[in-house]
């Protein structure tokens, strides 16, 4: 039920945090500018416990299928790593990486989002000292470790702590939350067949080992060209064209991104897109459409418009459909996705990414 409501709740949210990201662009140095960031970081704090458990109801009823790729994992460590520097950084605490040059294949996304849970945990509960992040060589398996010197906890407790809402009386003290965290790492950990080991003293830190089976495949068979990373640009005048037929997150996309210097058009309804293109020589540089549109989809609309001016528009759907399959075909049509609620943050790199990329001209 709580996956089947997901769109129409999101819906409202992300216009919500849209509105609030564009007045605090507009507010400058301003009580006023403080107010609305606060206002974002508590809608933020809502959007993050309603993922949660739609993340979680999602899971139980097997609509999460993993998408496996070969990938080096000290990579993915690097960024997990990168994610709570800062946090550790204000709690004096040493977060650190031991690198490693195992190869696995496996769901990338997925398992970012556990190895982020037992990183955020490690950094929460730690009072002082440090936190280490490595892995292991088991023989065909690999162990990726989370050591921390935290508050640990006690053995009699170890079997309840990945039950959903369970919080121990020694982490309320330290840090707040639902106690859904580990919760969500258990579920992924079985849907990528992978095993949670934790061992802990109370007082002294825990263990948490996440095992997953080495890949064969070498690493020089990864090593691909890449281009140079650059900052990103301004995005002044880059021509966008939003398809929502939500008019409050059409409304807060398009003052957003005017706040960036976009050019934007807005269509609310996929029938409008023939009269746009008939209207307008020259293509937009980049599509952003909602999926769910009626009598069409937003890829449907995305391939209209390459066809109509003969050229790879950059395009993204903004939608609040999370299926594998969506994620699947908008790849095979080079669409990308940005979930709802959107992450202004997130989506203002998508736009830069687009406008270092070629161009329609």
């Amino acid at each position: 039920m709580l996956v089947d409501a997901g769109h129409d709740i999101l819906q409202p949210l992300s216009a919500a945090r849209l509105y609030a990201s564009a007045l605090t662009e507009q507010l400058g140095d301003s009580h006023q500018r403080a107010l609305a960031a606060s206002l974002d970081s508590s809608l933020e704090a809502v959007e993050s416990i309603f993922n949660t458990l739609l993340d979680i109801s999602r899971l139980d009823a097997g609509a999460v299928k993993p998408v496996v790729s070969v990938f080096a994992l000290n990579t993915l460590l690097e960024q997990v790593i990168g994610d709570f520097l800062p946090a550790a950084g204000q709690k004096g605490l040493e977060l650190k990486l031991v690198a490693s040059s195992a190869i696995v294949a496996t769901d990338r996304n997925l398992l970012r989002r556990l190895l982020q849970n037992l990183v955020s945990n490690a950094v929460k509960y730690c009072k002082s000292g440090k936190i280490l992040v490595g892995v292991r060589r088991r023989g065909q398996m690999l162990e990726v470790q989370v050591l921390d010197t935290g508050i640990g906890i006690a053995r009699s407790k170890l079997n309840i702590i990945f039950r959903e809402f369970s919080r121990l009386s020694e982490g309320m003290m330290e840090s707040e939350g639902l106690g859904l965290g580990l919760s969500i790492v258990e579920r992924i950990a079985k849907t990528l067949d992978m095993s949670i080991d934790v061992h802990s003293n109370l007082g002294k830190g825990s263990v948490f080992s996440v095992r997953m089976p080495v890949s064969e495949t070498k690493a020089s068979a990864l090593a691909k060209k890449m281009p140079a990373l650059r900052h990103s640009s301004p995005l002044d005048g880059l021509a966008i064209l939003c398809i929502d037929n939500d008019e409050r997150s059409l409304s807060a996309m398009k003052a957003l991104l005017q706040s960036w210097g976009c050019k934007v058009d807005v269509l609310n309804h996929s029938g409008a897109l023939s009269s746009f293109c008939q209207n307008h020589t020259s293509a937009p540089d980049v599509i952003l459409t909602d999926y769910n549109l009626g009598e069409a989809t937003g890829i449907d609309l995305v391939e209209y418009a390459r066809n109509h001016y003969d050229c790879q528009i950059k395009a993204a759907l903004v939608t609040a459909e999370r299926s594998n399959q969506l994620r699947v075909h908008a790849m095979s049509t080079d669409v990308s996705i940005i979930n709802k609620p959107v992450k202004p943050a997130a989506l203002r790199a998508l736009l830069s990414y687009f406008q270092l990329a070629d161009s329609c001209s």
